[in-house]
C-alpha cells in the first residue's frame, strides 16, 4: 500500500511508441531556440547529442521519439538512461516510492527536485514537485534535466530540474494526425488493459499576413499489474528459547494454565522438539549500553546465552492488484501576427488514478515452536544502534532464528482497497514581441490547480476461537518460505469480521498563478556580452488539506472483537462479502501459494460496508466527518528577478553566461491543534508567518579545446523550499512520557553552491562521449532537534516517566535547517552508431551512461543540547548506477534492449537503529522494444519489461558498514508486454 507524509504505473507501452509517428521540436534551451525534427532513433539520438552540446548550461535531454521507441512503460522509467539520474519501481513499473514528488533521484538527492511543464512550474497537490508517475508519455514533446539551472530558469531544484515540454502547433508542417491503439499484458496478473490516443494539427497561413496554428491531442490509458510480497518486522526482536524438557518450562506452564496465550504449553512438557519463545525487553535510551539492546537484569549466564535475534521472523503473504489509469488531453493555438508579434494559449490537462486491491494472510504465531533453527547472525551495537554510547561495538547475540514450526497459530486476513487519484490543470497565455531585432519581450500568465484525493480503506478478518495453524517459516534464501497446516484457509465459516479501517481518507487542493516577464537585448558589436537577458516573475501558492479517516469494529456491540470466545463476533460467512485471493502467490516460490479468503476489496466501495453492517453507525460515504483537528492550510507567495548575459570570446572558441537570480518568499502556515492547558481540549488555529530572501547567482563557461572537442565549467547557487508537510507549527504531546513533536513554519529552504567540470568529444552529430565531475555543498538540511520547551497548548509535563526535562517542560522534537552536506560524484556517458563503411554493422548502435555519486546525509539523532550527527547516504540514492542500450535501425525495423543497474539505495528514508531499517538490494532490469514499419503511414510495435523478472528486494539494515544478507521483503511482480498499431496522416 502507498503511504504519504500523513500515514502511506506504467505509461501504455502503445502510447510510448505512438510518439514515433510525430515530427516533434527539440529545444536546446528554450522555446525560441532552433528546431531540430526527429523521425528515428538514429535521428533522435543526433538531437540529443545537439542540445548537450549547444547548450549554455549542463543540461541534458530526452525526445519524444525517444520516449515513444523505449520499451519503458512511463517517463521515469526513460529517464533513468540519463547519467545521473536514478528512479524506483513499484509494482514492475516506474513510480514515486510514496505516491508523490518526482520518483527520480538526480545526482544522489530525491525530494530535492523541482519540476515545470514549458518552463512554468508544475506541481501535484500537497507537494511542491510533479508525481511523474502520473505523465503521460504520449503527451510530452520531450523532457529537459537542468543539473545545474542558471539564472533564468525557476527557483527551486537543488537536485535539478526536470522541465517537461508538450507539443504546439508550430511543431508541424500543416495538418497532421496521428491514431493509436494497443494493449498490454501483465503475466504474473495474467490481464490485458487497452489504450488509445489521438492528435490533430494545424497551420496555415492567413490570407491578410500572418500565420495561424491550433492543436488538439487526447489519451486514454490504463493497465493492470500485481506486486507480491512477504512484508516481514525488523528490529532487534529479542527472544529467550525455553526447551520444553526444562523445569523452567514446566514452572512457567504450570503457573500460567489459566492463562489462554500459554494454555497449550502443558501439553508439550517434556518434549525435546518444542521450545517456547520468550520475548526479553529492551532497555531505555538512557542505559549505559545505549538503547534497543536487551535486558539481562535477572536473567541466568544460561539463559542469557539463549537469547536470539529474530528480525524477519513475521513474514506473511501479500499480494497488491495495481491498476491505474490515465487521461488527459492538450490544446494549443498560436496566432504569428508577422515576424514581429506572436500571440499564444495552451492548455493542459492530466488525470492518473491509482487504484490497488490489496489481500494479505497473516500468522498470529504461537509461542511454542517445533524444531527450531538458528543461525549465526552477529547482531552488534552498531546494528542495534549505531553504538550510540560508544566505546567497543561489542555483539549483542550471535544468532538470530532461521526457521521452525510455529504451533497453535491463528490467522488473520485483510482485504483492502485504496483509490487515489491526481488530477493537475494548467493554463496558460501570452505574448512575445520582436520591436527591432536587438529587442525581445515575453509575457506569460499561468493557473495551476492540482487536486488529490487518498481513501485507503480495509476489513480485517479473525480466525474463529479453538482452530490452530501450525506455521512452518524457514528464514533463509530469497523468498522466505511460509507454509500452514491446518483448517481450511479459504473456508469464510473459519473467521470472525473484525474491524474495518478507513486508516486514509484525505485530500489535498492546491492552486498556483504565476506572472512572467522576460526580456532580451542584444546589444551592438563592442560589448562584452554578446545578449543580456532579464526579467522578473510573481507567483501564488496555496494548499488545502483536509482529513476524514475513522475506523469502526465489525463486531455485535460495536466493540472490540473477543479473540478468546468470539462472543461478540460475526461470522464472515454470514454475507456475501469475502472472496479467494489469487492461489499463485509468487508463483509458489515462497511456499504457500495462496488462496485464502479476504473481504473483497470491491465491497469497501462506496456505502457497501455501511448497508453490510447497519447498526455500526457508518457514517454514508459522501458524508464523512472531517477531522477538524488535521485540517490546514497554506499559503505562499514569491517574487523574483534574474538578470543574466551571455558571451562569447576568442574567435567564439569560450561561450557562456553569468547572471543572478533574486528571490524572496514569503508565507503563512495554518494548523488546527487542541489546546488543552486549560483542562478542556479547545480546537483552535495555530498560524505562523515566513518570509526570506536567496541570491541565486550562476556562471556558466564552454571552451571549445579543438575541433569538436569541449571543457564546460558551471556553477549556480540553488534553493529548494521545505516540504509542505513540514511547515506545521502545531505541537503535539505525548502526556504517558513527557515528549512531543513539531513542524516549523519558519523553515527557510535549503541551498547548495553546485561545482560542475566536465570533457565532452563529439566525433559526428551523433557519436560522442562525454565525463563530467560534480560537487553540491548543501546547508540547511532540515533535522528534527529534541530539545525542552514548555507548551502553550498543554498543560505542564506531570508524568513519571523522566523525559530529562525540568520543571514540567516536554521534550520536543522541532523541524530545523540544522545541517551541512553534499553530494559528489562521477558521470560518464557516450552514444555510438556505425556508418555505411562499417559493412553488416551499419545498421547497429550503442549508448549507454554510468554514475557514481557519494552523499552526506546529516541526521542529527541526539538532542538540541546533546548532538549526534550521523553521516549516511542520501534515501533512495545508489552509490553506482548505470544503463546500456544495444540498437538497431534500418528502413522498416527498429529495436532497442536496454539495461539498467543499481547499487543497494536506502529505502524512503533513514531509521534510528539500523536492525529497524529497509534498504534496496542491488538489481538490474532488463527492457526491449521493436518497431517495424509495415507501410509509410502504420506501424507495428511491441514491447517487454523486465524480461528477467527482476525485483526490489529489501534487506534488513543499510548499504554500508550495516548491510546484512537477511532478506526483509522479497517481491514478485512479473514481465509486462504490449503491442501496438500507430496510424499517422499529413505532413509528418
Amino acid at each position: 500500500m502507498k503511504q504519504n507524509r500523513n500515514i502511506g504505473p506504467r505509461m501504455s507501452v502503445v502510447a510510448l511508441a505512438l510518439a514515433q509517428a510525430f515530427a516533434v521540436t527539440a529545444y536546446a534551451q528554450q522555446a525560441d531556440s532552433n528546431t531540430v525534427v526527429v523521425t528515428g532513433i538514429r535521428a533522435s539520438a543526433q538531437s540529443a547529442a545537439t542540445i548537450k552540446r549547444d547548450a549554455m548550461e549542463v543540461v541534458d535531454s530526452i525526445t519524444a521519439d525517444d520516449i515513444g521507441k523505449l520499451p519503458d512503460p512511463n517517463v521515469t522509467e526513460t529517464m533513468t538512461r540519463i547519467p545521473g539520474v536514478q528512479g524506483y519501481r513499484y509494482g514492475g513499473q516506474g513510480a514515486s516510492p510514496v505516491g508523490q514528488g518526482s520518483g527520480v533521484t538526480i545526482r544522489g538527492l530525491s525530494n530535492l527536485t523541482a519540476s515545470t511543464v514549458n518552463g512554468r512550474s508544475y506541481f501535484t497537490a500537497g507537494s511542491r514537485e510533479f508525481n511523474l508517475e502520473g505523465a503521460i508519455p504520449s503527451m510530452i514533446a520531450g523532457i529537459d534535466v537542468y543539473k545545474n539551472p542558471s539564472a533564468e530558469h525557476v527557483e527551486g531544484a537543488i537536485g535539478g530540474l526536470v522541465n517537461l515540454r508538450t507539443r504546439n502547433p508550430s511543431d508541424f508542417k500543416g495538418f497532421t494526425g496521428a491514431l493509436n491503439i494497443g494493449a498490454k499484458y501483465d503475466d504474473l496478473d495474467k490481464k490485458s488493459t487497452p489504450d488509445v490516443f489521438g492528435m490533430l494539427a494545424n497551420r496555415s497561413n492567413l490570407s491578410g499576413g500572418g500565420r495561424i496554428g491550433v492543436l488538439a491531442a487526447a489519451t486514454f490509458s490504463s493497465g493492470i499489474g500485481r506486486s507480491d510480497n512477504n512484508p516481514a518486522n525488523g528490529g532487534a526482536n529479542y527472544k529467550r528459547a525455553i526447551r520444553a524438557d526444562s523445569a523452567e518450562y514446566a514452572a512457567m506452564a504450570n503457573a500460567n494454565a489459566s492463562n489462554s496465550p500459554l494454555q497449550p504449553m502443558s501439553q508439550y512438557i517434556g518434549r525435546t522438539d518444542v521450545s517456547y519463545l520468550a520475548n526479553v525487553a529492551t532497555l531505555p535510551a538512557s542505559a549505559t549500553v545505549g538503547p534497543n539492546t536487551p535486558n539481562l537484569a535477572g536473567l541466568t549466564p544460561d539463559q542469557i546465552r539463549n537469547i536470539i535475534a529474530a528480525p524477519t521472523v513475521s513474514n506473511n503473504v501479500f499480494e497488491e492488484t495495481i491498476k491505474f489509469q490515465r487521461r488527459g488531453f492538450n490544446l494549443a493555438a498560436d496566432w504569428r501576427v508577422d515576424n514581429t508579434l506572436r500571440f499564444y494559449v495552451d492548455g493542459n490537462y492530466t488525470y492518473y488514478l491509482y487504484h490497488q486491491n490489496y489481500r494479505g494472510l497473516n500468522s498470529v504465531d504461537g509461542g511454542n515452536v517445533q524444531n527450531l533453527q538458528t543461525t549465526p547472525f552477529n547482531l552488534t551495537e552498531g546494528l542495534a544502534n549505531r553504538n550510540k554510547n560508544g566505546g567497543s561495538d561489542d555483539v549483542l547475540t550471535t544468532r538470530r532464528l532461521l526457521g521452525g514450526s510455529f504451533l497453535n497459530s491463528r490467522t488473520t486476513t485483510l482485504g483492502g482497497d485504496e483509490h487515489r487519484p491526481y488530477t493537475t490543470w494548467i493554463a496558460a497565455g501570452g505574448v512575445e514581441w520582436n520591436p527591432t531585432p536587438a529587442l525581445y519581450f515575453k509575457a506569460d500568465l499561468s493557473y495551476l490547480k492540482a487536486n488529490q484525493s487518498q481513501d485507503n480503506r480495509s476489513v480485517q478478518l479473525y480466525s474463529k476461537p479453538g482452530l490452530f495453524w501450525t506455521t512452518n517459516r524457514l528464514l533463509d534464501g530469497a523468498p522466505h518460505q511460509t507454509t500452514f497446516t491446518g483448517p481450511s484457509l479459504s473456508d469464510p465459516s473459519n473467521y470472525l469480521v473484525q474491524n474495518y479501517n478507513n486508516g486514509t481518507n484525505q485530500t489535498f487542493h492546491d492552486t498556483g498563478s504565476a506572472l512572467a516577464l522576460d526580456g532580451r537585448f542584444v546589444p551592438d558589436e563592442g560589448w562584452f556580452f554578446s545578449s543580456i537577458k532579464f526579467g522578473t516573475r510573481f507567483t501564488k501558492k496555496t494548499d488545502r488539506y483536509k482529513d476524514y479517516r475513522f475506523g469502526v469494529n465489525l463486531t455485535t456491540d460495536g466493540k472490540g472483537l473477543d479473540t478468546a470466545t468470539g462472543a461478540n463476533g460475526i461470522s464472515a460467512a454470514t454475507g456475501h462479502y469475502t472472496e479467494s485471493a489469487p492461489d499463485n502467490f509468487m508463483y509458489g516460490r515462497a511456499g504457500y501459494s495462496g488462496g485464502y479468503v479476504v473481504y473483497a476489496p470491491d465491497n469497501l466501495l462506496g456505502n457497501q460496508v455501511r448497508t453490510a453492517f447497519p447498526n455500526l453507525g457508518i457514517l454514508p460515504d459522501n458524508a464523512l466527518a472531517e477531522n477538524i483537528n488535521n485540517r490546514h492550510s497554506i499559503d505562499e507567495k514569491t517574487q523574483a528577478g534574474y538578470l543574466m548575459g551571455e558571451f562569447s570570446l576568442l574567435d567564439d572558441r569560450l561561450k557562456g553566461s553569468a547572471g543572478v537570480r533574486l528571490v524572496h518568499t514569503q508565507g503563512t502556515s495554518s494548523f488546527r491543534a487542541i489546546d488543552t492547558s486549560s483542562g478542556t481540549p479547545t480546537p483552535r488555529d495555530v498560524t505562523q508567518s515566513m518570509s526570506y530572501t536567496n541570491a541565486l547567482p550562476s556562471l556558466n563557461a564552454t571552451y571549445e579545446l579543438s575541433k569538436d572537442f569541449l571543457a564546460r565549467f558551471g556553477y549556480g547557487r540553488g534553493m529548494t523550499r521545505p516540504d509542505l508537510g513540514d511547515l506545521n507549527p502545531v505541537v503535539s504531546v505525548n502526556p504517558n512520557d513527557g515528549t512531543g513533536g513539531a513542524g516549523n513554519a519558519q523553515l527557510h529552504a535549503l541551498t547548495a553552491h553546485s561545482y560542475d567540470i566536465s570533457l565532452e568529444r563529439y566525433f559526428s552529430k551523433t557519436n560522442y562521449v562525454a565525463a563530467a565531475l560534480f560537487d553540491k555543498e548543501i546547508n540547511g538540511f532540515i533535522n528534527t532537534l529534541a530539545q525542552c520547551a514548555t507548551v502553550p497548548t498543554a498543560p505542564l509535563y506531570k508524568g513519571v516517566v523522566p523525559n530529562g526535562c525540568p520543571n514540567g517542560q516536554w521534550m520536543i522534537g522541532r523541524k530545523l535547517n540544522a545541517e551541512k552536506g553534499y553530494a559528489r560524484g562521477v558521470e560518464l556517458s557516450g552514444q555510438y552508431f556505425f556508418g555505411s563503411e562499417a559493412g553488416w554493422l551499419k545498421n547497429f548502435g550503442v549508448s549507454g551512461s554510468y554514475t557514481y555519486v557519494k552523499t552526506a546525509n546529516p541526521v542529527n539523532m541526539g538532542t538540541a543540547a546533546a548532538p549526534n550527527v550521523v553521516q549516511t547516504q542520501q534515501p533512495m540514492q545508489s552509490k553506482n548506477s548505470y544503463s546500456l542500450s544495444g540498437l538497431y535501425e534500418d528502413n522498416k525495423l527498429s529495436a532497442r534492449v536496454v539495461y539498467t543497474w543499481r547499487s543497494p539505495a536506502i529505502f524512503n528514508s533513514l531509521q534510528v537503529n539500523p536492525i529497524d531499517g529497509r534498504y534496496i538490494v542491488a538489481y538490474g532490469i532488463l527492457d526491449a522494444s521493436v518497431n517495424y514499419q509495415l507501410t509509410d503511414q502504420l506501424t507495428l510495435s511491441i514491447n517487454g519489461s523486465n524480461l528477467t523478472n527482476k525485483t526490489l528486494n529489501r534487506n534488513v539494515g543499510e548499504p554500508g558498514a550495516y548491510e546484512t544478507s537477511l532478506e526483509r521483503q522479497h517481491y514478485e511482480n512479473g514481465r509486462f508486454y504490449g503491442v501496438g498499431l500507430r496510424y499517422k496522416f499529413g505532413n509528418i
